[in-house]
């Protein structure tokens, strides 16, 4: 089955789509932040098809999501352990986490509480001065410096239709 490519769209969200948004790519940086770091438990956890499995680990390691570390104690054995720009994607995962939590209509199987206090965590979002979570509704968008006459237009027109801006 042909992938389409997200290359030439002038879009953060479909970059990094590009990236990580293969369904398997963020559920084994999932297994990253559980402590998963070997091939073979990547695979049993999962239950993915080790060509998959191989597929996936080798795009996330090229795009600088995983690195691959050889083990001590085997000359031929590693394991695959975040970088800082995938330690980077634990929001996103938490946010998901959240998300179906809310909407996918079961009970939570993880609670995230904050080790130091044991007290559940906030919801994920962006937040206001004051801190309160604010929607899509409460944002206005401004063209950024990588942006194209159409996303520069896109951005107007978002604005005017969401934020009432004349």
């Amino acid at each position: 089955m042909y992938r389409k490519s997200f290359d030439g769209m002038n879009c953060s969200i479909a970059r990094a789509l590009e990236q990580v948004g293969e369904w398997w790519s963020l559920l084994i940086v999932r297994e990253c932040t559980l402590g998963t770091t070997r091939f073979d438990d990547f695979q049993r956890r999962l239950g993915i098809a080790r060509n998959v499995l191989t597929a996936r680990l080798n795009t996330l390691i090229e795009h600088g999501v995983l690195e691959k570390v050889p083990l001590e104690d085997a000359e031929r054995r590693q394991e695959y352990r975040l970088t800082p720009k995938g330690e980077a994607l634990y929001p996103v995962l938490v946010a998901l986490l959240q998300w179906g939590d809310q909407w996918c209509e079961h009970d939570a199987p993880i609670r995230l509480v904050e080790h130091q206090s044991g007290k559940p965590i906030e919801p994920v979002g962006p937040r206001g001065s004051r801190g309160k979570l604010l929607t899509f509704r409460d944002i206005r968008l401004e063209a950024g410096p990588g942006a194209t006459a159409a996303t520069v237009q896109s951005v107007g027109a978002r604005n005017r239709a969401i934020l009432g801006e004349e």
